[in-house]
């Protein structure tokens, strides 16, 4: 029997549904963060936002917020699975390469929370090592810990609230004044230091926040277990159901919390807060894929696509143009009173639409985003060539013979296996 070539997969292998999700995750990432420079050094018990801005935040809340980072979450789950499938074909030692590759995703986490004082790349590097004993898990068992897993949490959410500790952005107020340095030394510091009262000694982060991401990652990779994204068109029913289910799901749970904030019933010591979020949070994607399925919103979805391919590279990007933006190293729009909330979402958005035009482009010459690139080698320890081949005039009349086909069955640009992370 021949070797498999130890190699990453291709472009044209990807899952499109896939790369959109995280095309629209991203949207939120970019769009929350930003709005975090916008609350840094308020005071929240004189801030009286206008009725615009209550409606901006109302709407960010609903349709962005803690969905972004649940969504890739789940996303990561579900490479998760795809990648460790993958590389055990390839006849590699999984628990080997998986590791190798959340060391070197620690280093960039560790490298972007002197940019960001919200990294989450850290957080996934080390999660994902708890992630790696269910490797072998099926679908049920992976589905079964996602459940156990947020039954748990209100009760962890409630004990947790209990706890001592610093967090929030009140814990970021002493050291503003090294975020407005013109020294990007001290720029540097203040993400690092931030990061560390923001998230580790917050017990809200550095606790309920890992078992949430915990259990998406379960949800992920149970849905790749079961093949849930590779035969989306075949699924379309479930979609529907999931769409529908997660609809009433939070509707109801919305429910309960308004009786009991009526009926004065405390929720103290078992929150529940986090089911909405994660309803929510499968509503929206589930809603996506469901317009994707039917061919609506093609181009839209082309773009979501494009710049999911290159989600790490993006991220990055983005909390750079942020120390630009908002930081005494070049802009310093932080804490600026001449600025609404408003201003700190049209930043990220102008910011999100340039990046899917350069993530076309790139894509166009090259098969990874650049910082994909490098992970992908530093993780198989190899070199790769990441120029674009060439296609043939065989492969293109390959393609356009399928095309009509893929068109009746309202699928687009659709994959031949499964991305990985």
């Amino acid at each position: 029997m021949s070797a498999i070539p130890i190699s990453p997969i291709q472009q044209k292998q990807r899952t499109a549904i896939i790369d959109i999700l995280r095309g629209w995750a991203l949207l939120g990432v970019v769009l929350m963060n930003y709005a975090d420079y916008s609350f840094l050094g308020l005071d929240w018990k004189t801030y009286k936002p206008g009725l615009p801005t209550n409606i901006l935040m109302g709407f960010a809340n609903i349709i962005f917020a803690a969905k972004s980072w649940t969504m890739l979450s789940f996303l990561f789950g579900y490479g998760f699975a795809v990648l460790m499938k993958n590389i055990e074909q390839k006849g590699m030692n999984p628990v080997g390469f998986f590791s190798r590759r959340m060391f070197w995703l620690l280093m960039l986490g560790v490298i972007n929370s002197a940019l960001f004082f919200g990294d989450i790349l850290k957080d996934y590097a080390l999660m994902g090592m708890v992630l790696l004993l269910f490797y072998r898990a099926s679908a049920k068992t992976a589905f079964i810990c996602f459940v156990v897993l947020m039954l748990a949490v209100p009760a962890i959410s409630g004990w947790v609230n209990t706890l001592p500790g610093q967090g929030g952005f009140d814990a970021l107020v002493p050291i503003m004044p090294y975020l407005q340095s013109s020294n990007i030394f001290k720029v540097f510091y203040f993400e690092l230091l931030g990061t560390v009262r923001f998230e580790f000694l917050n017990p809200g982060y550095a606790i309920t926040v890992h078992f949430m991401m915990l259990a998406c990652f379960m949800l992920g990779l149970a849905a790749q277990r079961a093949a849930f994204f590779t035969n989306i068109a075949e699924n379309k029913k479930y979609v529907k159901r999931i769409f529908w289910g997660s609809l009433a799901f939070v509707i109801l749970v919305g429910a309960f919390f308004f009786i009991a904030s009526k009926m004065k019933i405390s929720l103290k010591y078992y929150q529940p807060g986090f089911w909405v979020l994660m309803g929510s949070m499968i509503f929206i994607a589930s809603a996506i894929c469901w317009l994707y399925i039917a061919g609506k919103l093609k181009a839209f979805f082309r773009s979501m696509q494009v710049i999911g391919r290159m989600t790490l590279t993006n991220y990055l990007t983005q909390n750079v143009l942020a120390l630009v933006l908002f930081s005494g190293v070049g802009f310093g729009f932080v804490g600026d009173k001449r600025l609404d909330y408003g201003y700190y979402l049209l930043f990220g958005f102008v910011i999100y639409v340039t990046q899917v035009y350069f993530s076309k482009w790139w894509l166009a010459r090259y098969q990874f985003g650049p910082v994909e690139w490098i992970w992908r080698q530093l993780s198989y320890n190899k070199r790769f060539n990441n120029a674009k081949p060439q296609v043939s005039e065989e492969e293109i009349s390959r393609a356009l013979s399928v095309q009509p086909v893929l068109a009746k069955e309202g699928i687009i640009n659709p994959p031949h296996i499964e991305s990985t992370t």
